[in-house]
């Protein structure tokens, strides 16, 4: 069997109806395994599954709210259900508010932090048993560049996406026992829906980013195929507990 192949995998993934979740998705579908795409917006989760069964591939949408952690563990118990099992999985499910820190309100900073960590710990805490009765599994967190700068305007999107470096070390640490590869990947400035608003809203964004950026452009969700497979497959047995950036150089640029 190829180091990355997934056939008879089955691969959930959170906020995979569009963006870099189904830019992962597309790539993961390539390669063999079955989608389950979960998300608040179930017609777009639905779209993006009949696209994703265009590749030849087992496809099922479900909803979830990853902030309510009874909506988590159904999301996992209902993709079992569907599809037998479960291998793989994406916490890419989160938002941001853009604000200086003294201008939050507490429930914003609160509803940053329970998307967005809370989440990706209620649906990796949900995921587990399943991986273990499987022999083993690999989750993929979504951390950012903010996990590594500070930034004046996204205090808890920062948190949060530190915070998901952090948790990523101690879940691959715990169950690493259980044959369960935990690792996170740090996106750069992507295009996306999230990034095309902060473009309108941060003055000289694009022009700045492009100039940091050694491969000189924006990346798509496309570029997240490829280390969604990696980590995904067998060619990351013994990769556990990292931090990936994929961001066109952009955190390593002085």
């Amino acid at each position: 069997m190829s180091l990355f192949d997934l056939k008879g995998r089955v691969a959930l993934v959170t906020g995979g109806n569009g963006g870099i979740g189904l830019g992962m998705a597309q790539g993961l579908a390539a390669a063999g395994a079955d989608i389950v795409v979960a998300g608040r917006n179930v017609a777009k989760s639905e779209a993006a599954a009949k696209t994703l069964a265009s590749l030849g591939v087992r496809t099922a949408a479900v909803e979830v709210d990853v902030a309510d952690e009874k909506s988590a563990k159904a999301m996992v118990d209902a993709s079992v259900a569907k599809m037998g099992r479960l291998d793989i999985l994406i916490n890419n499910a989160g938002i941001a508010i853009r604000k200086r820190p003294e201008d939050y309100k507490m429930s914003e900073w609160r509803e940053v932090l329970s998307i967005n960590l809370d989440g990706a710990f209620y649906c990796s805490h949900a995921a587990q048993p399943a991986m273990k009765a499987s022999g083993g599994g690999k989750i993929i967190n979504i951390g950012s560049m903010l996990s590594i700068f500070g930034a004046p305007y996204a205090a808890p999107y920062a948190a949060s996406k530190g915070g998901i470096v952090q948790l990523t070390k101690a879940l691959a640490t715990a169950w690493s026992v259980d044959n369960i590869q935990v690792n996170a990947v740090l996106p750069g400035w992507i295009d996306t829906e999230l990034t095309q608003r902060a473009r309108e809203q941060v003055d000289g964004l694009h022009n700045n980013v492009l100039k940091r950026t050694p491969a000189g452009r924006w990346g798509e969700p496309t570029d997240f195929a490829g280390i969604a497979v990696f980590l995904a497959s067998k060619a990351s047995d013994f990769v556990t507990g990292a931090a990936i950036a994929v961001d066109g150089g952009f955190s390593i640029q002085g």
